[in-house]
């Protein structure tokens, strides 16, 4: 079964690039195009609003917030990378595309779409500049991204949800989309079995993990990639060294949505 693989962007970017400024470079989601210019747009006027207003949107200190300043008023023209070369959060470094084999290499941009605050979704290979924009942030004019997003994205989606769908989104980003499209949605989440000092306590405690959690997301990703074909059937399978098995007797399932559990213990 065919299956689509949902990942949030990264905080961390590579700056630079040598393609084409996004409106002219070939982008995947073309009916997009028109709130992306609405979105830049304020986007690049709210960078001359009170300096108090940029800091509480970008939710950053001083200089970075006068830095994003200066990344955001160049986005129209700045050169553009592919998506996966932008972003070099934990997730996308754990993920390692470069190091990739050839064929995991070309499965990526068939299995994967990422999600973005200021361009919405977007394949592995679409062109993007710099920029600086959360999709948790609030645009005075068009109001919170994931809002803005939500109706847009599901009906951009809609074509590619006749598959499983794994959805790797933190909440903020997955209020961008209708989860109820997909034909079958599945979460993973990764948790600690943590015995308690106390003997008194029988039942280990799990907490679910925060450290670690982006990290054995990119590895989870690279696994299906480099895995057997055969959509999902080799997630259950996953193995990190850090200890995280599959527990078939966590497993929940509510509607079209499977929530998968990976507990090491601790």
């Amino acid at each position: 079964m065919t299956f689509l693989i949902l990942l949030p962007p990264s905080e961390g970017k590579k700056p630079g690039g040598t393609g084409k400024p996004w409106h002219s470079a070939e982008q995947t989601f073309k009916t997009l195009t028109p709130a992306r210019d609405q979105l830049v747009s304020a986007l690049v006027d709210e960078m001359g609003s009170p300096f108090e207003s940029r800091k509480k949107l970008f939710g950053l200190g001083d200089a970075a917030t006068h830095q994003s300043t200066k990344i955001n008023l160049a986005v129209n023209s700045a050169p553009t990378l592919p998506a996966i070369q932008r972003y070099t959060g934990v997730l996308y470094d754990e993920l390692d595309v470069s190091s990739l084999p050839t064929s995991a290499k070309k499965r990526l941009d068939h299995h994967v779409v990422i999600f973005s605050g200021l361009w919405g979704v977007l394949r592995c290979s679409d062109p993007i500049p710099d920029y600086k924009l959360k999709m948790g942030a609030t645009i005075p004019v068009l109001g919170k991204l994931s809002s803005f997003w939500k109706p847009l994205l599901s009906t951009a989606l809609t074509d590619l949800t006749h598959c499983t769908v794994l959805d790797l989104l933190p909440n903020e980003h997955s209020a961008a989309w209708d989860p109820l499209i997909a034909c079958h949605r599945i979460r993973v989440y990764f948790k600690d079995q943590v015995t308690s000092q106390d003997t008194s306590k029988k039942e280990p405690k799990l907490k679910t993990v925060s450290h670690w959690n982006k990290l054995l997301k990119g590895a989870l990703v690279r696994h299906l990639l480099t895995g057997p074909e055969d959509g999902l059937t080799h997630l259950q399978a996953f193995k990190h060294s850090q200890g995280y098995v599959y527990r078939p007797d966590l497993t929940m399932t509510s509607g079209n949505t499977t929530d998968l559990t990976f507990v090491s213990l601790r």
